[in-house]
């Protein structure tokens, strides 16, 4: 509505505009959410909300600003929907938020998506140590910006079944590419992708 860098700026200049907008975009939401879930009840297993946080190496804003004035319009947001419905809340947000994560766990968000693993601090390891007791993490198969469209089929197997080993124990943990695969990328580093994944992404009984 306002544009990037508009909204930007808005947030230096004029922060209790940025709050009404906020207000009435989630009386949207919430009115949305009234209406889908009248319909379909108690059917729907995940729902999907989500904004973009952060960029490459860190958050698109200012923390502070997020957790004044953002956090508690989406933490409404989920509050309602937890209220009813027993479906599990699916965040997306790309880049590097695991700083973030604490504050969308409080939240009471169910699982994040995409999980860039490419951006700083979103190794497929520590995040699986410090969060996945609590976070199931919906993506984060491959480096979706350098490996997948320009290594070899090779190495992208060894990727997904190094990655496959640190999110898999304890379960919670659903494969993806990190996000869309774009036009760019190979078919054979596709097809590669999920031999690796039916290979190595299956546990033992």
């Amino acid at each position: 509505m306002r544009g990037l860098e508009r909204w930007f700026v808005d947030m230096l200049e004029q922060p209790e505009f940025c709050e009404a907008l906020l207000d009435r975009t989630l009386e949207f939401w919430l009115d949305w959410f009234r209406a889908f879930l009248d319909e379909v009840g108690d059917l729907v297993d995940v729902i999907m909300i989500g904004d973009d946080l952060a960029g490459q190496k860190g958050p698109l804003f200012r923390p502070e600003f997020y957790r004044r004035v953002v956090k508690p319009r989406q933490k409404r947001l989920v509050e309602y929907i937890r209220s009813r419905t027993r479906a599990k809340i699916w965040y997306h947000t790309c880049g590097a938020c695991a700083g973030y994560i604490p504050d969308l766990l409080d939240n009471g968000i169910d699982i994040l998506n995409p999980v860039q693993i490419s951006a700083a601090g979103m190794e497929p390891a520590r995040l699986k140590a410090e969060f996945g007791d609590r976070l199931v993490f919906w993506g984060g198969a491959i480096d979706a910006q350098h490996v997948l469209p320009s290594a070899p089929p090779e190495e992208v197997r060894r990727q997904v079944r190094q990655n496959l080993a640190a999110w898999k124990p304890g379960g919670g943990y659903v494969f993806n590419n990190v996000h869309n695969i774009q036009a760019a990328v190979p078919p054979e580093n596709i097809v590669a992708l999920f031999d690796a994944a039916f290979e190595y992404g299956f546990y033992s009984t």
